[in-house]
């Protein structure tokens, strides 16, 4: 279903492009019967949606989408990642100071036509899960890189912040104290 989804997405995107960059300035300077390629790429947008409507709501149908386990996202870590201010039975013998993780992620059209329907019929956005993921990962590989470069054993007090820079596209900054342990 994903494949499907995803050319029914592309369809959709290039058929728009088709019909907005092309379609419409042909339209306008033109005779108003349509030519075969301009209904061509109408078809296609249209079709698109609703190949994309018709999957999503086939997943929804079977539970694809409601306890669908993500791929593994994160990686075993090369040092200690704490969310709190101690290491139990460890002591900190130094505090390297700050470090941090920064990403930013987006979408692509086509995928986000999917979490669209998604919205109308209900159930877990899998798109932006995804994407959020894959942001979190590559902000915490960021940060531990950091830390790794400061010597450090650990980075404790580990916190997430994230924000929507624009419609699809989110901002996840991962940070803590870098610190060496006995």
């Amino acid at each position: 279903m994903k494949i499907i989804r995803m050319i029914a997405g592309l369809t959709f995107v290039l058929g728009l492009v088709v019909v907005i960059f092309v379609g419409i300035p042909w339209y306008l300077y033109n005779e108003p019967m349509l030519p075969l390629w301009l209904e061509i790429a109408v078809y296609s947008v249209l079709g698109g949606i609703l190949v994309v409507l018709l999957t999503v709501a086939a997943e929804r149908q079977v539970g694809g989408a409601i306890g669908k386990s993500l791929p593994s996202v994160e990686t075993r870590p090369r040092m200690l990642l704490q969310n709190s201010a101690e290491v139990p039975g460890r002591e900190i013998t130094e505090i390297l100071g700050l470090v941090k993780g920064h990403t930013i992620y987006a979408i692509w059209l086509g995928r986000d036509i999917s979490a669209l329907m998604r919205v109308i019929l209900g159930g877990e956005l899998i798109e932006y899960t995804e994407m959020m993921g894959r942001a979190r990962q590559v902000a915490t590989e960021r940060m531990m890189a950091e830390a790794e470069g400061l010597g450090a054993d650990a980075v404790i007090n580990v916190r997430f912040v994230t924000t929507s820079v624009i419609g699809t596209a989110a901002e996840l900054l991962a940070y803590g104290t870098a610190v060496k342990l006995r």
